[in-house]
């Protein structure tokens, strides 16, 4: 009896010490999801001091927040195939390694290049931590509690991205521009300790038994990728030949790319994947959803100032708002997946967010600022939702070689919906509002310009509503579960 009990004690004591390495594990990698979020939004508040500081125009000092986006965005499918090949755990630490250097190196920068060349390398560590910080779920949680781990993880991201601004604000207040780089470095070195201390060591294996790494694929889809979010990004709102040139050149390197996957033993992508009706419904409708999202960011500021007459301060806490209910509700809405399956979750997400963008391009001009809040509750609310189940969805059976691809591939959809977001629906919020110039608008046009832009939201939801509610009733019907 005496043996049994303290067998009993034994297996208690390991299953504790297991769920505590369980949580340490969450904590690095929510912790490096935050650093990359905090990268985000961070240096925008900036922009001003450091045109200052380096007598720089605002078109130059831009750039220190494009080269940021370009090189996540460039990389962050690359970096999640190298860790499905070399070893998620050291990838993941070289990346958080690389973060807190560039972001030391930002912090000391004498000058504008230097500054945008250390903020290019500070993405690339930001890129693979976003890569990879997902695929590890998997290795770290129960499968039955996926949901709650992703929506944990987008918890951080949202903190990061609702408190940057103004962690930047009191921090450049406070100690000048540069502490907002240096901040990162306690942060970072903690990081690296959770995560060399908690998370699972790479499993070890032959160099036969190691896929090869594509290069060339690598290559293509960084320079089409580039030319995309370029052609998305310059020009401060107007599409002239240069961002017609670079959408083509995005176009003919898309088709090169996919010309080189077909041909290679060992590709980057592996397109027999998108035969997969989840994982494609899934990336079209997490595009969809950050191009809506974005609306809120653009159209957001110019409303609340020119039309409901906000000053700056006001401006800023509204439109925390958003940010700020994403972070309370994406692991109960984690919970929520993991109990009531992430398809049903996917549907109910995009159908609050479709209700948010249409009563968001009518109640502001009935109620004004409540009438503005309420929606923006409503639509990230229902974007906690849909952003967590949807990962969720995906990430839950995919196989442990191409878990970094994957979670490499969602962010991708969601940073080109962001980017796509900031350039269309830029365009229609300024068509709509009949003028030029955004910042010396009537506030009637802005009026306009809002109900139209999310009007066009709602539509493009809609269109994600279908594709989700498609795709999971074939899958039913593969199933044999419907007629």
């Amino acid at each position: 009896m005496n043996a049994i009990t303290a067998g009993h004690d034994e297996a208690g004591f390991q299953s504790a010490e297991q769920a505590a390495s369980v949580r340490w594990a969450l904590a690095s990698l929510s912790l490096a999801v935050l650093l990359s979020s905090l990268g985000t939004s961070i240096a925008n508040v900036a922009l001003p001091n450091l045109a200052e500081a380096f007598n720089a125009s605002f078109q130059e000092v831009q750039w220190i927040v494009l080269a940021y986006l370009l090189a996540i965005t460039t990389m962050i499918v690359s970096v999640g195939r190298l860790g499905d090949i070399t070893g998620r755990k050291r990838l993941l630490f070289a990346g958080i390694f690389l973060f807190t250097v560039a972001s030391s190196l930002c912090g000391v920068a004498p000058t504008l290049g230097l500054l945008i060349a250390a903020r290019a390398l500070q993405g690339l560590g930001a890129a693979i931590m976003m890569a990879l910080t997902m695929a590890f779920v998997g290795e770290t949680v129960p499968k039955a509690k996926t949901g709650s781990a992703i929506g944990l993880l987008g918890t951080m991201s949202a903190i990061g991205t609702a408190f940057g601004p103004s962690l930047g604000g009191m921090l450049i207040a406070g100690l000048g521009w540069r502490a907002i780089f240096l901040i990162n470095l306690p942060l970072g070195i903690l990081a690296l300790f959770l995560a060399h201390r908690y998370l699972p060591n790479d499993r070890k294996r032959l160099k036969a038994e190691r896929p090869g790494f594509d290069h060339l694929g690598t290559l293509l889809l960084a320079l089409t990728l580039a030319a995309y979010a370029l052609a998305m990004t310059t020009g401060r709102g107007s599409f002239g030949p240069f961002n017609v040139a670079l959408l083509l050149a995005s176009v003919f390197g898309a088709g090169l790319f996919l010309l080189a996957e077909k041909r290679t033993a060992s590709p980057l992508i592996h397109l027999a994947m998108f035969r997969n009706l989840a994982l494609t419904s899934s990336l079209a409708t997490s595009m969809l959803v950050s191009t809506v999202m974005m609306a809120t960011l653009v159209v957001g500021p110019f409303y609340l100032s020119r039309t409901l007459g906000l000053d700056a301060a006001h401006v800023g806490l509204v439109l925390s708002v958003g940010p700020l209910v994403a972070a309370l509700t994406a692991v109960p809405a984690g919970r929520i997946a993991d109990r009531f399956g992430p398809p049903r979750m996917i549907t109910m997400g995009l159908l609050g967010m479709t209700a948010g963008a249409f009563t968001l391009s009518m109640l502001p001009t009935i109620l004004g600022i409540p009438g503005y809040v309420a929606p923006i509750v409503v639509l990230t609310a229902s974007y906690a939702l849909f952003q967590t189940a949807n990962n969720t969805n995906v990430m839950t059976d995919v196989g442990p070689d191409q878990r970094g691809a994957i979670s490499g591939m969602l962010n991708l959809s969601r940073n080109l919906g962001l980017i796509t977001g900031a350039s269309v629906m830029g365009a229609v919020f300024a068509l709509a509002s009949a003028t030029t110039d955004l910042t010396t608008a009537r506030p009637e046009a802005v009026a306009s310009g809002m109900r139209m832009t999310f009007s066009v939201a709602a539509a493009l939801l809609v269109v994600a509503l279908a594709i989700a509610a498609g795709a999971y009733r074939r899958t039913l019907r593969n199933q044999k579960l419907v007629p």
